[in-house]
C-alpha cells in the first residue's frame, strides 16, 4: 500500500481527505507547516508527499528545496534498496495560477492538481505519482508544456519573480483582506516584519498602497 504524509496548514482540509482515501492509501504522517512537514518527512520515509503550496514557514517549495536538496546528494552508503526509494511530492492546492504550478514542478513535485478534485481521482492520482509518472489537473497541464518547451524555460512574469516566497505569501494575504495582525498570525511573524515585506513588496513593484497591490494580485489571479 502506498504510505503517504499529508502536509496542510488547514486541520479540517487534512480530515477531509483523509476520509476521502480510505483504505486506498496509508497516511503514516501529517504536518501544517514547513518545519513539521519536513520533519514528518524525515522520520517516515513516505512514497508520496500531498503537498499544499501554501504553507507557513515558506511554501510547498521550500518544503521542495530542504527535502530534495538533501536526497539529491543520493542516499547513504549501505542503505537498502527499500530505504533508497525516492520520496515523491504531488500538489494539493486550490490555487490554479501559472506561477504556483511552475513553482512547485521546478521544485522538484511530480504533479500538481487542484482541491475540487474527487476522491477515486486523487487515490489513482497517489498512485501514478508513485510509480514515477507525473499528473496534473487537465487545464495545468498546459502551463508545465508552456514553461518547459523551451531548454532554458523563461520566466512567468518578471515583476512577480522579483519577489521572495515569503513576500509573495504576504501579497497574496493582502489581496485577500486581511489585516497585518491576521497576516501575522497566519505566518507566525511578527506585525513588524509583515510591515517590512509589504514596503519591500511595493518598492520592487513600483506601487504605492495595498489597494493597488491588491488589484496587482487580482489581475493576476493570484488571490
Amino acid at each position: 500500500m502506498t504510505r503517504v504524509v499529508l502536509v496542510d496548514d488547514h486541520q479540517m482540509f487534512r480530515s477531509g481527505v483523509k476520509a476521502e482515501l480510505g483504505d486506498s492509501v496509508e497516511i503514516v504522517g501529517e504536518a501544517g507547516d514547513v518545519d513539521e512537514a519536513v520533519e514528518v518527512i524525515a522520520a517516515t520515509r513516505p512514497d508520496v508527499v500531498l503537498l499544499d503550496v501554501h504553507l507557513p514557514g515558506g511554501g510547498g517549495v521550500e518544503v521542495l528545496r530542504r527535502v530534495l536538496g538533501g536526497a539529491r546528494s543520493g542516499p547513504a552508503e549501505g542503505a537498502t534498496a527499500d530505504q533508497a526509494a525516492p520520496t515523491r511530492f504531488l500538489a494539493l492546492s486550490v490555487s490554479d495560477a501559472a506561477e504556483d504550478v511552475i513553482g512547485v514542478i521546478r521544485g522538484g513535485a511530480r504533479g500538481y492538481v487542484t482541491k475540487t478534485i474527487s476522491g477515486p481521482e486523487l487515490t489513482s492520482a497517489i498512485g501514478r505519482v508513485a510509480e514515477g509518472d507525473a499528473v496534473f489537473s487537465p487545464r495545468l497541464a498546459g502551463f508545465v508544456l508552456d514553461a518547459f518547451a523551451a531548454t532554458d524555460a523563461p520566466s512567468i512574469d518578471p515583476e512577480l519573480d522579483q519577489l521572495t516566497q515569503r513576500e509573495r505569501e504576504v501579497l497574496r494575504l493582502i489581496a485577500r483582506g486581511y489585516a497585518y495582525k491576521e497576516i501575522a498570525k497566519e505566518l507566525f511573524i511578527s506585525v513588524k516584519t509583515v510591515e517590512t515585506h509589504v514596503s519591500s513588496v511595493l518598492r520592487k513593484l513600483q506601487l504605492s498602497n495595498r489597494h493597488e497591490l491588491s488589484r496587482w494580485a487580482a489581475a493576476r489571479r493570484l488571490v
